[in-house]
């Protein structure tokens, strides 16, 4: 058995920790770090079969199994080629067949979706029912009817599918012809004990240029190095709200050795102690995030803040996300960024509840670059929330949009979420007329929701609704789903109010806007 004094940076052993059943198990895990405290060594550990790094922590020996260590290995040295250093072999390049691409599940962008009601029989001759009377769900699923399914026929017609760019087709047998979404036309005094963040380098040496309109918040991964992937802050205060970091965040180095980092909520420059913290409180007039509300409704509101006026909150904004987000943030580039932030208002002010940050004109159709909700408001429907909101500012640009990728753990589902939800809405609200089976494009429900097609079709391809039947694509909804999509409609109480947001969009292309 190993000692105590040979575990080294890169050993694998098992480490005794709680489950979420509060029993003891022994996961593999891997020595990140090694430090001495008043004498007692203690061990950062990186569970080796988690996806995230949330769970990674500070250990004593008394949790490690010494018996089962296995010692790092020696690299072997990288091979070279032509004769320089650092480069691997090439490998050829694999041809795919175009039979290999045809024999593929990738599905095709489909144009037109026609909904249909598939109803027994005894269903279809209601006594006294008119025969373009819209069907909602109680009336098409009850129990007494056999296997009753609602579909979705996507016709596939003969002519070339037309690109992203062509407008959705219409149908007029429908009733009225659905519309596609219209696009709406104090001096600062510096604290000794509280970081003030002084702007970042400009872009050039002192020559002005046209500041830039794009920009990416993800972090480049090929610079990581067994500091990053440590957590350095052990707590944070944030108001009423104590948090513990879960990631990296590049606060200075001389903060990290706390136990306690102290931030003001409203301006979010952060100190050393709460004695610096109170004194600040005394100087910071803010009770507000800076920048324009643009939304208010009951006790939230969204604030509209830009990266490049408002820097020094920006860049607090993004160090306190990267506390949070693994992937994500670079907080000294934030000047092609607006940055929304949700607040949530009581008697002492606005409290930050949550944000996402968008580029001023992104080439990539990205109406989101980072968004977080702040832990200690999770799980209560905010998350939505910003998602929803961060869409209907799409609506009033009258653009498509998506979110930056790669996406969080947490992210994802928020997402996979809402765009499930949204075109289950849109697709058990549509009501047939004249007796015929309502249609809809994927194009118009794009349109409708601000979506991209492509989340769209993932959305539809993630639920399993897509089936190849008779030629046809054909979209079911079975009565596990339309009663699961009622069920969570039911819960989700927060919702936005196009009524209250006042936006105007700016064409940031011009330079007199910034």
């Amino acid at each position: 058995m190993a000692e105590v004094g040979e575990i080294i940076e890169g050993c694998r052993l098992p480490v005794l920790r709680r489950n979420q059943d509060n029993e003891d198990e022994w996961p593999l895990a891997e020595i990140l770090s090694v430090k001495d405290i008043s004498g007692r060594k203690l061990f950062y550990v990186h569970y080796i079969d988690s996806v995230n790094k949330r769970l990674d922590e500070w250990v004593t020996h008394e949790r490690l199994d010494l018996k089962k260590i296995q010692f790092p290995k020696k690299e072997a040295k990288t091979p070279t080629k032509n004769g320089l250093p650092g480069s691997r072999p090439g490998s050829p390049e694999r041809e795919v067949p175009a039979s290999a691409q045809a024999s593929g599940k990738t599905l095709p962008i489909p144009v037109q979706i026609t909904l249909r009601f598939n109803l027994p029989k005894e269903r279809e001759a209601i006594p006294g029912g008119e025969p373009d009377q819209p069907l909602s769900s109680s009336s098409c699923l009850q129990p007494n009817h056999r296997s009753t399914k609602r579909k979705v026929e996507v016709v596939s017609p003969a002519t070339p599918v037309p690109s992203e760019t062509a407008p959705a087709s219409v149908f007029p047998q429908n009733g009225a012809a659905r519309r596609a979404v219209a696009a709406q036309p104090g001096r600062k005094r510096k604290s000794n004990c509280l970081g003030t963040d002084e702007d970042s380098q400009d872009s050039s040496d002192g020559i002005p240029s046209a500041p830039r309109m794009t920009g990416s918040l993800v972090s480049d991964r090929s610079h990581d190095d067994i500091v990053t992937r440590m957590k350095n802050i052990e707590c944070i205060e944030l108001g009423r709200h104590r948090l513990k970091p879960w990631y990296f965040s590049p606060y200075p180095q001389e903060l990290t050795t706390l136990p306690v980092l102290y931030l003001c909520e409203f301006c979010l420059k952060y100190g050393r102690s709460l004695k610096c913290l109170q004194r600040h409180l005394t100087k910071c007039d803010l009770r507000h995030p800076p920048g324009n509300e643009i939304y208010r409704k009951g006790t939230i509101s969204f604030f509209e803040i830009d990266g490049r006026k408002n820097k020094s909150y920006s860049q607090n904004l993004c160090l306190l996300a990267k506390c949070f987000l693994d992937h994500k943030t670079l907080y000294y580039d934030t000047d092609p960024f607006l940055f929304y932030v949700m607040t949530e208002y009581d008697c002492k002010g606005f409290h930050i509840v949550g944000y996402f940050s968008k580029e001023k004109e992104s080439t990539e159709d990205y109406n989101v670059a980072c968004i977080l909700t702040l832990p200690p408001y999770q799980r209560r429907g905010y998350g939505k929330l910003l998602i929803e909101f961060s869409y209907e500012l799409s609506k009033v640009e009258g653009k498509t949009g998506t979110p930056e990728k790669p996406l969080s753990d947490l992210g994802l589902l928020s997402y996979r979420s809402y765009w499930s939800q949204t075109i289950l809405e849109i697709l058990m609200g549509l009501k047939s007329e004249s007796g015929e089976r309502p249609q809809i494009t994927i194009n118009e429900i794009s349109e409708i929701t601000s979506i991209k097609k492509e989340d769209v079709i993932s959305t539809l391809q993630y639920l399993n609704l897509i089936n190849y039947y008779k030629g046809q694509y054909i979209l079911t909804l079975s009565e596990d789903i339309v009663d699961g999509h009622e069920r969570a409609m039911l819960k989700r109480l927060l919702r936005i109010d196009s009524k209250c947001l006042h936006f105007t969009p700016k064409d940031w292309s011009k330079r007199g806007k910034w």
